[in-house]
């Protein structure tokens, strides 16, 4: 299957299924002219025109008002490639530097930037080929584009860093020679066109909305199966309770939680207790206002991708270049902060359902295991679950309220939006094990609760769960069953 790049809206869908579905993308005809018609427009403007443009005929940041010759003009974007690639730490994952491939690429095909045809086709090539800049997590302020890791993505086409290709890394050099590939001869404008942009930021949080989508369906699935399991009560889930607060998120999810729950042999039956805990009777109110969350951020992050953030912005049809702001992270920035603190109270009211399911209480063993004392059971389960809640909640601090200022404070205020994303990449694995530690635990209060059966929808999950990790009779090692539940949840 091959994607066409073009001005048609490239949705958060899309971007998945094309990185996920191992597509293959190339430039439309009509991408191709506008890449054409911007490049000849700026080497005829630089012909003509003998004022300074910045970052083509000017030093970058603080030295905006140094001019450069016509004969420097390339060795200036070589330059600040070189200059650039300061990152440090982790390494970002391979899925995640294609997705920045490609925002790259499609950024780049509305013809705003000024890049040659040849350097996007490189980048198609990279794309195409799987292979993956090594790109290291820290180094952007996300003020002036995400200017480190994309230094350290841009690097391989003209012969400098390195790449992974077929699961070993390899100097940029190599991976032209055994492609047979010549370096790419960066043009006035083009290093600033690669460099400038938020596709690091973006990336990121494409990734983490394709998960976090996927992780708020679990999350009702199981606090479904885990309401069930501690003998809960379907009352709060009643429509008329929301449509008084018609919050539409919180009204999906009280609709779902019903749904999963209908035909269950334990929700219709007379119950002692008046009330649940707010960790299941809220439900609707703490996952609704996560699915809530989540259309806003996706919103504005779809609006981020179907966009052109490098500096200068050559306009053609209107005959200006401009200097601005558009690879300021400031309007995704928050959004990604929101997104964390939102995966996090998912994790959070997760643990808390694990607590009461090992709690002893409500007919469940305590810590849900046949013989207590000579077995711990699902003990330390919730211990881990914790451990992953508390962490969360210091990652959930928002990196968009710091600015420190950089390049002879010329860049005075940053958005710090690449932090937000590294931070909320951690938050998303984190809700993901816990809701796996959920799932783990929930399964197993369900099977104390035979011969009564739950739902049929949430027997499915339960039978199919069942067929990757078993019910614990005794103390066993527990690592390896939690793995597995991660796993379950990404099949």
């Amino acid at each position: 299957m091959v994607h066409q790049i073009s001005a048609e809206h490239l949705t958060i869908e899309k971007v998945g299924e094309i990185i996920y579905n191992n597509c293959k993308i190339e430039l439309g005809e009509d991408a191709k002219q506008r890449i054409k018609r911007c490049r000849n427009y700026l080497d005829k403007k630089i012909e003509r025109n003998g004022e300074p443009i910045y970052g083509v005929t000017t030093g970058f940041g603080s030295l905006c008002n140094v001019s450069i010759g016509k004969d420097h003009l390339s060795q200036l974007q070589i330059n600040l490639i070189k200059s650039h690639a300061c990152g440090v730490g982790e390494r970002v994952p391979n899925d995640i530097v294609k997705i920045m491939l490609l925002l790259k690429i499609q950024s780049l095909s509305y013809g705003y930037s000024g890049c040659k045809l040849d350097t996007v086709m490189r980048l198609v090539a990279f794309f195409n080929n799987d292979i993956y800049p090594v790109v290291y997590k820290q180094g952007s302020l996300g003020a002036s584009g995400d200017l480190v890791p994309l230094a350290h993505l841009c690097l391989p086409i003209v012969g400098l860093g390195e790449v992974e290709y077929q699961g070993r890394v390899i100097s940029g050099a190599e991976i032209l020679r055994r492609k047979r590939w010549k370096p790419i001869e960066l043009a006035s404008k083009e290093g600033l066109a690669l460099l400038n942009g938020t596709q690091n930021m973006s990336a990121f949080a494409v990734w983490s909305l394709l998960q976090a989508q996927r992780l708020s369906d679990w999350a009702d699935k199981i606090a479904a199966m885990s309401l069930d399991a501690y003998d809960g009560r379907i009352e709060p889930f009643t429509e008329v309770v929301h449509l008084v607060r018609p919050h539409k998120g919180q009204l999906e999810t009280a609709a779902r939680m019903k749904e999963m729950l209908e035909g269950s042999q334990m929700i219709v039956n007379s119950k002692p207790h008046v009330q649940d805990p707010y960790s299941f009777r809220c439900v609707p109110q703490v996952h609704g206002a996560v699915k809530d969350t989540l259309r806003y951020v996706k919103s504005v992050i779809d609006k981020e991708i179907n966009s052109a953030t490098d500096n200068p912005i050559i306009c053609p049809e209107e005959d200006i270049i401009i200097s601005a702001g558009n690879f300021h992270g400031e309007p995704i920035a928050l959004p990604i902060d929101f997104l964390s603190i939102a995966m996090s109270e998912l994790a959070n009211i997760s643990e808390r359902r694990i607590y009461r399911l090992v709690s002893g209480t409500r007919g469940l063993p305590s810590y849900l295991v046949a013989n207590p004392g000579v077995n711990s059971g699902f003990m330390i389960t919730q211990y881990t679950a914790a451990s992953c809640v508390s962490l969360n909640k210091s990652l959930a601090m928002p990196s968009s309220v710091d600015s420190i200022p950089s390049c002879q404070d010329q860049e005075d205020h940053v958005s710090m939006g690449a932090n937000a994303a590294i931070k909320l990449y951690k938050v998303i694995l984190n809700t993901e094990r816990v809701l796996a530690i959920e799932l783990f635990n929930a399964a197993q209060a369900l099977d104390f609760r035979l011969p009564l059966k739950s739902s049929p929808k949430i027997m499915e999950i339960h039978d199919e769960y069942r067929k990757v990790v078993p019910f614990i009779l005794n103390d066993e090692l527990m690592y390896p069953y939690i793995e597995l539940s991660i796993q379950f949840l990404r099949r």
